[in-house]
């Protein structure tokens, strides 16, 4: 368990603007169901999808989702499991295949989304903070997986259904090596 608790570069909680946004939530919440309740909604709600609003930002941490106030799923799944590990509850990162457009014409993207453990119920749950999807899977359950896309295996479309402590070094790669979000190659392989 202690490895979905450790601090990473990515995920790199001991941050100061990470611990100040801990805090406030901590202040905030009665217990830790509603922490990562909390946790979750922030993220969801106020860290935009960088392609939804379609910045050439590019946030590599989850400091940098935080500060930058914007990220793609795979900072803003660092930045969710930064705010709930800062906070001692253990979180990874999963990851799905998902076509680019409707259909695989244009090829496939990865989605990174949280694993959270929630001690009360000893069990392993995800959480899918990516926000604006319009679907009803960005909802808030510590019950069962909430997911913003189901994948489609007619398209090729996976859901590895995994649990990682941190975010794959392909995808840090990628991240390091982009300077403007809006020219980044999303269509690459990956596993």
């Amino acid at each position: 368990m202690n490895e979905y608790l450790n601090e990473t570069k990515s995920i790199d909680y001991m941050n100061p603007h990470i611990q100040e946004k801990v805090q406030k939530l901590k202040d905030q919440s009665c217990d830790d169901a509603d922490y990562i309740k909390r946790a979750y909604i922030f993220v969801r709600d106020e860290i935009p999808h960088s392609w939804d609003i379609q910045t050439s930002i590019v946030s590599r941490t989850a400091s940098d989702a935080l500060i930058n106030k914007t990220g793609i799923c795979w900072a803003k799944s660092c930045l969710l499991a930064a705010l709930l590990r800062a906070n001692g509850i253990p979180s990874g990162i999963s990851y799905q295949l998902l076509t680019i457009v409707e259909d695989d014409s244009l090829g496939h993207m990865v989605h990174a989304l949280n694993t959270v453990y929630i001690e009360d119920s000893n069990k392993w749950i995800r959480l899918d903070a990516r926000g604006n999807v319009g679907n009803g899977g960005d909802e808030f359950s510590l019950e069962k997986d909430h997911l913003a896309f189901s994948p489609r295996s007619e398209f090729g479309e996976i859901d590895y259904n995994d649990n990682n402590p941190d975010l794959d070094e392909i995808l840090v790669n990628k991240l390091e090596e982009t300077e403007n979000l809006m020219e980044m190659n999303i269509d690459f392989e990956f596993r």
